[in-house]
C-alpha cells in the first residue's frame, strides 16, 4: 500500500512543483539525489571512483514536451561525456527517452527526434571510448526502447545498452533477444505500477524471476550490470560466483546513490565491481519519490535523520 501510495505521488503535478521549488524539499532530496547541477554530480563522482567505485551519472528529467526542452537535455549528456574524459573518470551515462522527447507529437519529434539525439550521444560517447545506457521506464516504452537500443548497438556495437525490469513477464525473451546480439543489460526489478496482466503481483515472484534471470546474465558471456539493494538476493549472487557459477569479472554489482552505501564498500572491499548510479538535477521529484516506493526503510531513515547535519 506504501508502494502504491508513493508511486501514485510521483505523478502528483502540485505536490511535485511544490516540492522541487521549496528548500525543504531540496534538503530531503539531497540523500539520494547528487545536486543540481553538473559540477556537483562530477564531485560525487570522483568520490565514489576514490572509493573504488564507478559511476553511472543520469540527468534528472522526465516527459519534456518541447523540442527544445529534448535538446536542452541532450546538451548537459555532451558536457558529461566530455567533463568524464577530461576527469579521467570512471563513469559512463545513463539516459531517459522521455526526456529526450520520445513523448512529443508533430513532425520531426517523438521517437524520431529521441533516437536522433540520443544518437549523438552514443556517437559522442563511441569517439571518448565511453557508454550509454538508456534507462527503462513505464511498459508503454519498453518495446521502442528495446527497438532504438538495438538499431543503435548496430551502429555503435559496445558503446549502448538497456535496462530489463524482472517484473515483466515478457522480461525473459527480451533477456534472450538482447543477448544474442551483444547488448548489455543492466537488470533491475522495476519501479513503475504495472498492471497483473503485464508484470508479476506479488514480490516473491519478482525475486525468483529476477534470480533466475540474473544467473542466465552473468553466465551469458555478455558483461552485465546487477542492480539490485536486496541482500538477500545478493546473497545468492556472491554464492554462486564462490560456488563456480559465474566469474566476478561477468558482471557488477549497481546500487543507487545513498542507498545502502555500507554494503557498496563491503562488496568492493570483497573484490566485486560496483557501479553507483548518480542522479542530478532540479526535476528530481519523480525520481525519489520512486526511491521511497521502492524502499520504506528510506523513508524511516529520512525522518530519523532530516534534523542533522
Amino acid at each position: 500500500m506504501l508502494r502504491s501510495f508513493f508511486i501514485a505521488l510521483s505523478t502528483n503535478k502540485s505536490f511535485r512543483s511544490f516540492s522541487e521549488n521549496s528548500s525543504i524539499g531540496r534538503r530531503v532530496s539531497r540523500r539520494f539525489v547528487a545536486g543540481m547541477r553538473v559540477e556537483e554530480a562530477i564531485l560525487v563522482s570522483e568520490e565514489l571512483n576514490r572509493e573504488g567505485i564507478d559511476v553511472s551519472l543520469d540527468s534528472l528529467g522526465e516527459s519534456v514536451v518541447q523540442v527544445a526542452q529534448a535538446e536542452e537535455s541532450a546538451l548537459v549528456y555532451h558536457r558529461m561525456l566530455d567533463a568524464i574524459a577530461v576527469r579521467g573518470l570512471k563513469a559512463n551515462v545513463s539516459v531517459k527517452l522521455s526526456q529526450m522527447g520520445m513523448d512529443i507529437g508533430g513532425p520531426g519529434a517523438g521517437p524520431e527526434l529521441a533516437e536522433r539525439v540520443v544518437g549523438e550521444q552514443v556517437e559522442h560517447a563511441a569517439r571518448l571510448g565511453n557508454f550509454v545506457r538508456i534507462d527503462m521506464e513505464g511498459s508503454q516504452y519498453t518495446e521502442e526502447t528495446l527497438a532504438m537500443t538495438e538499431r543503435l548497438h548496430q551502429r555503435f556495437p559496445g558503446t549502448v545498452g538497456t535496462v530489463l525490469q524482472a517484473y515483466l513477464y515478457r522480461t525473459e525473451d527480451d533477456m534472450e533477444r538482447l543477448l544474442a546480439q551483444g547488448i548489455r543489460i543492466r537488470l533491475c526489478k522495476g519501479a513503475y505500477k504495472e498492471p497483473p496482466e503485464l508484470a508479476f503481483p506479488e514480490k516473491a515472484n519478482v525475486d525468483a524471476n529476477y534470480v533466475r534471470l540474473m544467473k542466465r546474465a552473468v553466465t551469458s558471456g555478455v558483461f552485465c550490470g546487477i542492480a539490485t539493494h536486496d541482500e538477500a538476493i545478493i546473497q545468492q549472487m556472491c554464492q554462486f560466483v564462490e560456488q563456480g557459477g559465474a566469474s566476478k569479472d561477468a558482471f557488477e554489482f549497481q546500487m543507487l546513490y545513498g542507498i545502502r552505501r555500507d554494503l557498496q564498500r563491503e562488496l568492493v572491499q570483497r573484490g566485486y565491481r560496483m557501479r553507483v548510479y548518480v542522479p542530478f538535477g532540479a526535476e528530481w521529484y519523480p525520481y525519489f519519490m520512486r526511491r521511497l516506493a521502492e524502499r520504506p526503510a528510506n523513508v524511516l531513515f529520512l525522518a530519523k535523520n532530516y534534523f542533522k547535519s
